[in-house]
């Protein structure tokens, strides 16, 4: 699958925009090589399972100039370089605890020319920036999520939806949301957006900050 795919769901890219995203597909195919962040299998589906995926999080939300934006346990990327690709105007900051992974991060970063994205190898505890809104790609259960970033937000919220949480993470999560004791948690389900079977459970978790 090419980057036509997001070309189809996001019509409005400038060329920059599509550029990079075409490029993330020599860029992830040369470093997943030495480096392996994305699954063998899984980089043949990388416009769908990883990048397209990723932007789902665009569907919820549309990041305003000048947001900070902490992307928790971003692997080789994911959701924060679609996003950042996506919403060059808004300061994303990926975090991961594996250094390698980062390393991925930064010189995909570099190569696809993103001034507005910044990578740091750490635990979500560690950071002591504030931000808008966290998001993250089924990192572990919320329950145990929150906690790390529960002190990181920025008070003041311009956004259509307050400072939150954006997560990304599939199948049946009631039971999860109700051991994590969080407070008006909203689900998007993907299909709502995207056709392809991929994202039949797939959905992305909003609550805000508590």
């Amino acid at each position: 699958m090419t980057s036509d795919i997001i070309f189809h769901y996001f019509p409005d890219l400038s060329e920059t925009q599509k550029e990079q995203f075409v490029k993330l597909e020599e860029l992830y195919s040369f470093w997943n090589a030495r480096i392996n962040v994305i699954s063998r299998k899984d980089i043949e589906s990388l416009y769908l399972r990883h990048v397209l995926h990723s932007l789902g999080i665009a569907k919820v939300m549309e990041f305003l100039p000048g947001e900070k934006v902490l992307d928790v346990g971003t692997g080789g990327g994911f959701p924060g370089i679609p996003l950042a690709i996506l919403f060059p105007q808004t300061q994303f900051h990926l975090v991961d605890s594996i250094g390698k992974k980062i390393k991925v991060v930064d010189e995909i970063s570099l190569s696809a020319g993103l001034q507005n994205l910044r990578a740091t190898h750490a635990r979500a505890e560690q950071i002591n920036d504030k931000f808008h809104f966290i998001v993250s790609r089924a990192v572990t259960r919320l329950g145990d999520f929150y906690p790390w970033v529960r002190r990181k937000f920025e008070k003041e919220s311009n956004n259509i939806l307050p400072n939150g949480v954006l997560y990304l993470k599939g199948g049946d999560l009631q039971e999860e949301i109700l051991e994590a004791k969080l407070r008006l948690v909203k689900l998007y389900p993907l299909t709502s957006y995207f056709s392809e079977d991929f994202f039949e459970t797939k959905y992305v978790v909003y609550f805000p900050a508590q």
